[in-house]
């Protein structure tokens, strides 16, 4: 059970402020050496946090609005006409002539498994706190607000506010090891929070190790006790664990074989929230979200072009 679980309204726009760009992943066919070229598959698709979200939770059949900042330029300009296609509303994102638009660059070996990764979110920075200020009717007519940690310290505190007086729940993903703090101030005001285990690391106490299924659970109830009501710590190829202030539990992972990681963690959040919105029951939702990981790890691409939730239970078999 979830507290305040009927406070979530499905018929209402999911608000998502966060990264849109451009994703360059190459998978590697053979052993990587560092300062050698290695032949690979590279592929170019959209990606960004909140976009993948946004993407997702549309092809579920939520009504979405995303809030987010692109250069003006012709990438740009087909990463809003693609994000649209899928059912987005990108009416109020942000073209920005400072900028280009973002770029995720990503290196998997031949097993899948990412290796390096650089991103360029300059364009982000346009998402100012003034700029969110100036759409405060959209939390006011939203069912809940989403948030990843690519934004400013600044525009983070800013959505959250306004998050608060329209008295909507907030979900925030913390991105990497290295922006997670940010989110750390405001653990208390969150409705969910997805760390994997390296990242929930960095909201436990100094030093804290989270590599087991143990130490993830316990990861998991030290961040409900610290005020978040649903947390769910992802582990890759073991699943998730998950905890609230009434109940925790650990789903094991769809073994399957891994074309391409990225977007996997993004499906698996959005499916969790459509199920949220929709009363399904915290259990199934998790499960739900392992499948569509499960489903995105097999796609060539960030988002499932085809998502949906029948496809969702015809992979459910756990």
């Amino acid at each position: 059970m979830i507290p305040n679980h009927a406070t979530l309204q499905s018929d209402k726009p999911v608000l998502l402020i966060g990264s849109a760009c451009v994703d360059i992943l190459g998978r590697s066919k053979s052993e990587l050496h560092a300062g050698s070229s290695s032949p690979a598959i590279i592929r170019y698709s959209f990606g960004g946090v909140a976009r993948n979200m946004a993407e997702n939770l549309a092809r579920l059949g939520q009504e979405t609005i995303l809030l987010t900042a692109v250069g003006e330029d012709q990438v740009g300009d087909q990463l809003l006409e693609q994000t649209r296609g899928a059912g987005v509303n990108v009416d109020y994102a942000l073209r920005t002539p400072q900028h280009p638009t973002g770029v995720y660059l990503g290196v998997i070996n031949s097993e899948g498994a990412l290796q390096f990764a650089l991103d360029d979110l300059r364009a982000l920075s346009s998402l100012t706190p003034d700029y969110i200020r100036q759409h405060a009717e959209l939390f006011k007519e939203a069912s809940l607000v989403f948030l990843d940690a690519n934004l400013s310290l600044e525009t983070i505190r800013t959505v959250i506010s306004l998050a608060r007086r329209a008295e909507l729940k907030v979900v925030a993903d913390p991105t990497s090891t290295l922006l997670a703090s940010k989110l750390r101030p405001y653990l208390s005001k969150l409705f969910l929070i997805n760390p994997n285990t390296a990242e929930a690391a960095v909201f436990c106490d100094p030093g804290c190790p989270v590599s087991s299924r143990r130490q993830a659970l316990e990861a998991a109830k030290n961040l409900v006790a610290q005020g978040v009501e649903v947390v769910i710590v992802t582990m890759a190829a073991a699943g998730l664990c998950y905890a609230t202030s009434e109940t925790s539990g650990h789903i094991p992972a769809i073994r399957t074989e891994i074309l391409d990681p990225t977007g996997a963690g993004d499906a698996l959040t959005a499916t969790v929230i459509f199920a949220l919105l929709n009363d399904v029951p915290l259990d199934d939702a998790m499960r739900l979200g392992v499948s569509a990981a499960s489903l995105t790890l097999r796609y060539q691409g960030a988002v499932v072009p085809d998502l949906s939730l029948e496809k969702l239970y015809d992979a459910l078999v756990i």
